[in-house]
């Protein structure tokens, strides 16, 4: 019971840390491009733009949905947290709770302001503009993906 408890600490401690951490950061950042700040080299620019989508602006326009959406995936994470208590890893909790708060960071932004503020914007690549909570999800997702597989060959 007492490692249950430490693992439900752990996933809402990290939760609370990477979503205020995204948001006060972002918050920063935004600020700062607002009052002049510039950054454009061959790597990467600061760009700022208001996205009303998803990743890649995709569902454009489409906020009710997309918040029911991230609600529902942040809900359905805990749960699969709450219920695999006693064989979840803590490298799980870790990443679960680093995608969850990328999703709340821009779940948090879509109710607050009606839209996602992204900023980064890759130079040296076609890529659509992003932000610090899809930096959060993409590593998230990615580190669980590695996770599940290397399990898989045990």
């Amino acid at each position: 019971m007492h490692r249950n408890l430490s693992k439900i600490f752990y996933l809402i401690i990290c939760f609370v840390f990477f979503l205020f951490s995204d948001l006060y950061l972002s918050n920063l950042l935004v600020a700062q491009i607002n009052n002049g700040l510039r950054i454009h080299n061959p790597v990467f620019a600061l760009n700022y733009v208001q996205n009303t989508g998803a990743a890649f602006s995709l569902l454009k326009d489409s906020r009710e949905f997309l918040i029911i959406l991230s609600c529902a995936a942040i809900v359905l994470f805990f749960v699969y947290v709450f219920r695999h208590l006693k064989s979840i890893s803590m490298k799980s909790i870790f990443f679960i709770s680093l995608l969850t708060a990328g999703i709340a960071g821009n779940l948090h932004e879509r109710i607050i302001l009606g839209y996602v503020r992204d900023f980064f914007d890759l130079t040296f690549v076609n890529f659509p503009v992003f932000n610090i909570s899809d930096i959060f999800i993409n590593i998230g997702v990615i580190a669980l993906i590695i996770l599940i597989l290397l399990k898989k060959t045990r």
